[in-house]
């Protein structure tokens, strides 16, 4: 992926400037081809609860990020924020945060009908891929526009915009042959507090990264076809 070459500004009430867009149309085979072999790499993604120690290239992890905030999101404004902590200090704290929130939680706070259907994914409050994996990305929303003189600028469809580029660092980390997961534990505030985070952020998710361990299970899984997600109208 090339470097930016130009820097993101505010563009808060600025007249609409249109540029040019024509990217080449690709051949019918082509985009077949490809289609097919990007449905069959994505359903072999799993989220991956155990992971190896070993170091990952540094880079590729980058990668996926800037994937990620390509996303589509409200009016522009691109409301995310992907913190890549490798510090093991600092995701050793996050893991002793994480676990004394699950515990409360697996301890009754999530209510018998979560906890019910969590069990079939064999969950509990021990976080182990916190501090396993050798790359955690943490992704705050930004709940609106900072700027460095203290000015406040609403953000919108912010859940939705963070969402999205979720998912696209989920699939540009899988493509690119490392496993992750999505951890949310609930409540997240500890995470702005240390990761030291502006007012304006708003922890979204933990995403763990690495190789899965060499004795790495997943839940015997399936997934529901096409048949039964999409409708034909």
């Amino acid at each position: 992926m090339s470097p930016d070459t130009q820097r993101w500004t505010p563009t808060h009430g600025q007249p609409y400037r249109p540029a040019s867009y024509r990217p080449e149309r690709m051949p019918h085979h082509e985009s077949l081809a490809r289609a097919a072999e990007l449905r069959a790499r994505m359903d072999e993604r799993r989220t991956v609860r155990h992971f190896s120690a070993d170091p990952v290239p540094e880079q590729v992890v980058r990668d996926a990020i800037a994937c990620a905030a390509t996303a589509p999101s409200g009016a522009h404004q691109q409301p995310w924020t992907f913190v890549l902590v490798k510090d093991p200090a600092v995701r050793r704290q996050i893991r002793a945060a994480a676990e004394e929130e699950e515990e409360l939680s697996y301890d009754g706070r999530l209510g018998d009908e979560w906890l019910a259907a969590l069990r079939p994914l064999g969950t509990d409050a021990v976080k182990t891929h916190l501090t396993d994996a050798p790359a955690l990305i943490v992704v705050f929303q930004q709940r609106y526009w900072l700027g460095p003189d203290g000015t406040k600028r609403k953000h919108y469809y912010v859940d939705e915009s963070v969402g999205i580029a979720v998912g696209m660092l989920l699939s540009a980390l899988h493509l690119s042959g490392l496993a992750a997961l999505i951890h949310t534990p609930s409540p997240m505030r500890f995470l702005g507090h240390v990761l030291d985070r502006p007012a304006n952020e708003k922890a979204f998710a933990v995403v763990p990264v690495g190789y899965p361990a060499d004795d790495c299970e997943v839940p015997d899984l399936v997934r529901k076809s096409l048949d039964q997600v999409m409708v034909e109208v």
